[in-house]
């Protein structure tokens, strides 16, 4: 069958609206992907898209084409949440397929043509979907189906209700999970090393779809800190964020950041104001979106923007129809921000939002790709997404594998040194995935108060690079970094970047101590290099420090704190570049000394 029919039903204004594409034909994606299914017809079929890349007009072309030539009667959609539901059956209706988002039991009106449902819903009453799948000929569009792997029950019942199914499409933008639950109708195989992994029939790319201007590119700003906060037993814990620490104490301090009484989180939303302010300069309906752990800190957070900008704050607190359609009128709209708790950081498409805050103690891979989505929906040539992100190094990580295609694995050899390695993630999205709205990355058990923080503008990270250095917030440092155009190529970005770093080193080599507005050190000490740099000088020291060891046969450690007491100063992660170099000369002399 020709694709030339698939999309027979589509009017040229299709998708009509930014969400689902800006033109009538489909993106070359999507037209692959549709070519491939038609060539292979497939019962099952995985489509592994990057969020905003179009998964849902992929979805309903191969719906409309399948319903034309009589190979299903009715379309069935299984969605994450209750807004997605509202969603689903709105871009359908645009194409002429009427599919009912309140559906909950009995037989379905004559006037639609399928159903929109979630996984909870398939959950409580697998057997009347298995009923209806069975009557008639039925494609099940299964939206963002690792949730299909969030609980055995929901796994199981997804299972049961869509066996009998005559065609199953399978969406995700996401298809790594921490856990190793088995995700329903997803075909997995084994590797050389016997590890299983998820098989999916087109995969569609972040890279690719930037490469593509199907998204923008984004760039993260990160901020660290100061840290205060006191324990149950009474002791008052001072650090700062981004250092090296110990799990809790990253844990403690990631969440004294958040904490509205502080001065961190004020400072960030500043500075995203200002980014904001300077991004709607070329689009000019450009929102922000802050997300954040739960209830109570959102509305602290939304009582903070009203402050700043005198504008009135879109809150959006729980999956309910007064929320969903909060949403809806922000998206339409032209209104500065939105806070919102969970259920935006998922699927749901506002494309007008450019710029983010990270303002969660969620630390999964799977949420953090999912919350970085909502603003990577690019709408014309040129445009860039910015997101705001507090310095902890596994958000840092998240952010510079953006690019980083990633399966679902099965399988875990948990034996010697990786016993254990997954455990912490495991945990934390258990709690990303639970269905509330307070989650907060498993650390409400950490006995902690907040008392004092601040912000410090630490770097930004752009395609997979570092620019900047430390700097105060509010200085001309940080103004530089948040001026950049929202509408520039990402190469012009780039370019951007590395000219304001050159500056800005520049600048902090010419000024004396005392009007450094970098941080930590006087003026001979002050790093002047980028945070690339330092990694590299670490691995240089690191490398001399390895074959050290093999010419004596002294371990790692050993050397390293015999460089530290010869030389001074901390460990290696937290040394100055003049640090590093200091005892990469003093290894480089010891081995000359050596005959």
């Amino acid at each position: 069958m020709s694709t030339a029919t698939a999309s027979h039903h589509l009017s040229p204004a299709f998708p009509g609206r930014a969400p689902w594409g800006t033109a009538g034909k489909l993106r070359a994606w999507q037209q692959a992907a549709m070519e491939r299914y038609v060539e292979q017809q497939p019962r099952d079929f995985l489509a592994v898209a990057t969020p905003g890349a179009g998964k849902t007009t992929f979805a309903l072309t191969l719906a409309s084409y399948l319903l034309h030539n009589h190979v299903v009667q009715q379309v069935t959609v299984v969605a994450p949440t209750e807004h997605l539901k509202k969603q689903w059956a709105e871009a359908a209706a645009r194409i002429g397929i009427r599919l009912d988002p309140g559906y909950s039991s009995g037989p379905l009106s004559r006037d639609y043509q399928g159903v929109v449902i979630t996984y909870a819903g398939v959950g409580v009453n697998p057997m009347l979907h298995r009923n209806r799948v069975e009557q008639r000929k039925t494609l099940v569009i299964l939206d963002e189906i690792h949730h299909a792997g969030d609980s055995k029950s929901w796994g199981e019942a997804c299972a049961e209700a869509f066996e009998p199914a005559t065609r199953r499409l399978a969406l995700t933008g996401t298809p790594f999970r921490s856990d190793t639950n088995p995700i329903p109708f997803v075909a997995y195989e084994a590797g050389n090393d016997g590890i299983r992994k998820s098989v999916a029939d087109y995969t569609y790319g972040y890279g690719q779809a930037l490469d593509d201007h199907v998204v923008r590119p984004v760039i993260f700003l990160s901020y660290s800190g100061n840290m205060r906060w006191r324990t149950k037993a009474g002791d008052e814990v001072a650090a700062r964020l981004g250092e090296p620490m110990t799990k809790d104490a990253v844990a403690q301090a990631w969440r004294t950041a958040l904490a509205p009484q502080g001065e961190w989180m004020p400072n960030v939303l500043r500075a995203a104001d200002k980014r904001l302010t300077e991004v709607r300069k070329g689009i000019p309906d450009a929102g922000g979106l802050v997300i954040a752990t739960d209830q109570n800190v959102a509305r602290a957070y939304a009582k903070m923007i009203r402050e700043i900008t005198g504008e009135k704050v879109t809150l959006v607190l729980s999956d309910e129809a007064e929320a969903s359609q909060r949403i809806t009128d922000f998206s339409e709209g032209s209104q500065r921000w939105m806070v919102a708790v969970r259920m935006v950081s998922e699927g749901v498409d506002v494309p007008r939002l450019a710029v983010g805050v990270y303002a969660t103690s969620i630390s999964t891979p799977l949420f953090f790709a999912q919350a970085v989505g909502r603003f990577v929906r690019a709408r014309k040539r040129g445009e860039t997404a910015s997101v705001f992100l507090p310095s902890v190094p596994t958000l840092l990580t998240f952010a510079n594998e953006m690019e980083l295609q990633r399966d679902h694995v099965l399988d875990r050899k948990k034996a010697g040194a990786e016993d254990g390695l997954f455990d912490e993630e495991d945990a934390l999205l258990a709690e990303a995935e639970k269905a509330k709205d307070e989650a907060d990355g498993g650390m409400d058990e950490l006995p902690w108060e907040a008392l004092e923080s601040d912000a410090v503008f630490d770097r930004v990270l752009y395609d997979g690079k570092e620019f900047g250095m430390q700097a105060h917030a509010g200085s001309e440092e940080e103004e530089e970094y948040l001026g950049i155009p929202g509408l520039l190529e990402p190469d012009q970005v780039q370019m951007l970047l590395q000219k304001r770093q050159t500056r800005q080193i520049q600048r902090s080599k010419a000024r004396p101590a005392e009007e450094a507005d970098l941080i930590e050190l006087p003026a001979e000490k002050r790093p002047v290099v980028t945070h690339k740099q330092l990694q590299e000088l670490r691995k240089e020291l690191n490398g001399l420090v390895g074959a050290w060891h093999h010419r004596t046969g002294q371990p790692h450690g050993t050397i390293h704190n015999e460089l530290r007491r010869v030389c001074g100063g901390p460990l290696t992660a937290q040394a100055t570049a003049g640090q590093l170099q200091t005892r990469i000369k003093k290894i480089q002399e010891w081995a000359t000394k050596v005959t």
